[in-house]
């Protein structure tokens, strides 16, 4: 049985081999790495395929299968399982026998069928056997054309069709099902935890979403089943689990294009949040994987998106700006409480040096901007609670739980500002975009390396602090995150 908390999760992946690498194993052994996870993989088929389509499927000998599942788990602990394509009734019958055998704690079955490219996964004849075998896994996770053709019926048109069949599948099979938006139309994308027999603490668990405009979803849905597999396991919660890999699955898709794989569906980006303007150590790993949510919250409000296309109103630019002023004003004054709270004479200088560019690099450009512009100088109540979250902090004593304090203002800040300045460049904006400076400011090499640094002594500092220590280091970095989120939609309350 598997423990949650487990930092490293033994996931087995059983599905087939796409030899393009976008899905199948090839897409579970990446997600389940992207998921902090050591991955593993019993075949069951091999198709000779593409980002245009499936040419041909080849299903091996079921003993073969038989000997690869007894060989893994007679000498390895499995933490979960994740189930993808099949192929026919036999070897569904060699998975049954096994899962019954091996008892693996968590059973994430996604009922491949039909491929993005709508070629058909199943054989006609194998139906009866995978809605047999979906009871014994914990969690289903069809996509729309799927769900409908488990149940026998015409795929849902619209959310509340969808749920609704979603409770009907969980209530026949007693687990619980992903119902998945993906296929629906609109710019919303929500997905939703659905469970009948009160496992969940409600019935439907609904995480919204929007939609990713790109044609390369190659893999999307062996991608998530097998993220959530191995997320389940260190966090032990089904809707903590999809929190966290929603995002992760929102920049795989966002960033998709970048890889340049194929002419057809192409695969997502698995390791785009690897590909980060900053790198991390073990503990700010952490602290970056649970600052997700955050971040993704930020790439949601109109602020930020109406800043990336240039438009955003000049009232809520000079409200953001005047804020931001009136923050860097207190958090130099905290930026200095680290450097005389550091224990080295590099780090003494560091956060010196980043106090002072507060004041004399950064707020040059708030005041250049605002000087002929009118705007709203008083200290706003978000604001005012940011710093009061970072003087708090700065007087607990500890050096830890201060830089940890510290450290979201630098690293979203870093990621904000690189991923909106890529956008602008990406677009081949000319040169009379209204922030062009912000984003420069933000995105530019001598910032994206005062932050890595930060990042690093943030992780030098955990090593050298106590457990209680680190704990309030994680409350303190979360708060700021929350903070950040509260700071960027502030123009939208108060302005």
């Amino acid at each position: 049985m598997s423990a949650p908390g487990r930092q490293t999760p033994r996931v087995l992946s059983i599905a087939g081999s796409d030899p393009s690498g976008g899905a199948g194993i090839q897409a579970d052994l990446k997600s389940i790495a992207a998921q902090g996870g050591y991955g593993m993989a019993a075949i069951t088929a091999l198709t000779a395929q593409n980002t245009q389509g499936v040419r041909s499927v080849h299903v091996p000998p079921v003993e073969f299968l038989r000997e690869q599942l007894d060989a893994i788990s007679d000498d390895i602990a499995i933490d979960a399982v994740k189930i993808g394509m099949l192929g026919d009734a036999a070897v569904i019958g060699e998975v049954r026998r096994w899962l019954e055998k091996a008892r693996p704690a968590v059973v994430v079955l996604d009922p491949v069928m039909v491929a993005t490219s709508g070629d058909r996964l199943l054989r006609d004849s194998a139906e009866a056997a995978l809605k047999e075998l979906l009871p014994l896994a914990d969690l289903i996770t069809p996509n729309l054309p799927e769900l409908a053709m488990i149940l026998g019926e015409p795929e849902a048109q619209d959310w509340a069709a969808a749920l609704d069949q979603g409770k009907r599948l969980a209530a026949e099979c007693g687990n619980t099902v992903l119902v998945k938006g993906g296929h629906l139309q609109g710019t919303d994308c929500p997905d939703a935890l659905v469970n009948t027999s009160g496992l969940l603490r409600q019935d439907v668990v609904e995480v919204p979403g929007e939609r990713v405009d790109t044609r390369n979803s190659h893999g999307t849905g062996c991608s998530m089943s097998s993220a959530l597999a191995t997320a389940q396991v260190r966090l032990g919660d089904w809707e903590a689990a999809l929190r966290e890999v929603k995002p992760w699955l929102r920049g795989a898709l966002k960033l998709s294009d970048s890889l340049e794989v194929g002419r057809g569906s192409g695969p997502i980006h698995h390791f785009h949040h690897a590909s980060q303007a900053v790198q991390a150590g073990d503990f700010t790993a952490e602290l970056w994987a649970s600052a997700l949510p955050e971040l993704e919250a930020i790439y949601r409000l109109d602020f930020i998106q109406d800043l990336q296309t240039g438009e955003l109103s000049e009232k809520h630019f000079a409200y953001y700006l005047a804020q931001d002023a009136l923050y860097l004003n207190g958090y130099s004054r905290v930026l200095a409480r680290a450097g005389a709270m550091a224990p080295s004479e590099e780090e003494q200088l560091f956060w010196a040096r980043g106090s002072q560019v507060c004041l004399e690099v950064e707020s040059e450009l708030h005041r250049s901007w605002l000087s002929n512009r009118t705007a709203d100088v008083s200290l706003g109540p978000v604001t005012k609670s940011y710093v009061d979250h970072l003087l708090a902090a700065s007087a607990s004593g500890s050096y830890a739980v201060l830089v940890a304090a510290i450290l979201p203002c630098y690293w979203l800040y870093a990621e904000v500002g690189q991923s909106l300045h890529a956008a602008y460049v990406a677009a081949d904006e000319s040169s009379d975009h209204p922030y062009e400076a912000w984003l420069k400011t933000y995105a530019d090499e001598e910032f994206a390396q005062a932050t890595r640094q930060a990042v690093r002594l943030t992780d030098a500092a955990a090593m050298n602090a106590s457990p209680a220590e680190r704990t309030s280091m994680v409350e303190a970095f979360r708060q700021s995150c929350r903070y950040e989120v509260e700071f960027f939609d502030a123009p939208r309350l108060h302005a």
